[in-house]
C-alpha cells in the first residue's frame, strides 16, 4: 500500500475528497482525516492514534534495538564466562527475544507520545484550518485515484505519496 496525502482548504472540500475516494472504491477503513483540534469532521473517518503518532516506527526501532541489545548481553555473558558454551545458543535466543519484547514495548510507549514525524510538514496548514486527507491505496491505483480526486475537487493539493505503509495499522 502507498499512503497518499491530499490537503483540502476546509472541511467541505475534505468531504468532497473523501467522497471522491469512496467513489474510486477506496475502502473507508483506508481513509484517514486529520484536522485542527475541535474541528467537526461530520461523518468523515478521523485518523486514530496509530496514524497521528509515531507508534509503529517506534515499535519497529525498539524491536531491532532491543533484540540487538539482548544478543550483545548474551555475547558479553559468554565472553565473561557467566554462561557455558553448550547453553549459549539458547540463552542468546532467549535474551534476543526478551530484549526485542522489552524494546518494542518501550518503543511503543515512547512513540505513542510523539506526534507522527511524517505529518509534521502539514502542521502549519492544519493549524490554519486546512484538512489533511490520507488514503492508503494499492501502488498501481495511485495515479488513477489522484486523477479522479483532482477531477472532482480541482482545488485540492495533492501532497505526494509515501512509499511504504505497514500492513497492520
Amino acid at each position: 500500500m502507498k499512503r497518499t496525502y491530499f490537503l483540502a482548504r476546509d472541511v467541505d472540500a475534505a468531504k468532497r475528497v473523501v467522497d471522491a475516494l469512496l467513489l474510486a472504491h477506496v475502502e473507508a477503513r483506508r481513509i484517514h482525516v486529520v484536522a485542527r483540534r475541535g474541528t467537526p469532521l461530520q461523518d468523515m473517518p478521523e485518523a486514530n492514534l496509530l496514524q497521528k503518532s509515531d507508534f509503529v516506527p517506534a515499535v519497529q526501532r525498539g524491536l531491532v534495538m532491543g533484540g540487538a541489545t539482548g544478543i550483545l548481553f548474551a555475547v558479553g555473558a559468554l565472553a565473561l564466562r557467566f554462561i557455558s558454551p553448550p547453553i549459549a545458543g539458547g540463552i542468546m535466543l532467549a535474551s534476543a527475544l526478551a530484549g526485542a519484547g522489552v524494546g518494542s514495548w518501550l518503543g511503543g510507549m515512547v512513540g505513542m507520545n510523539i506526534g507522527n514525524t511524517r505529518l509534521r510538514r502539514f502542521a502549519p496548514a492544519i493549524e490554519r484550518g486546512e484538512v489533511l486527507v490520507i488514503a492508503d491505496v494499492r501502488p498501481e491505483r495511485v495515479d488513477d485515484i489522484e486523477a479522479r480526486v483532482r477531477q472532482q475537487v480541482p482545488d485540492v493539493r495533492i501532497e505526494g505519496i509515501e512509499p511504504l505503509v505497514p500492513p497492520f495499522p
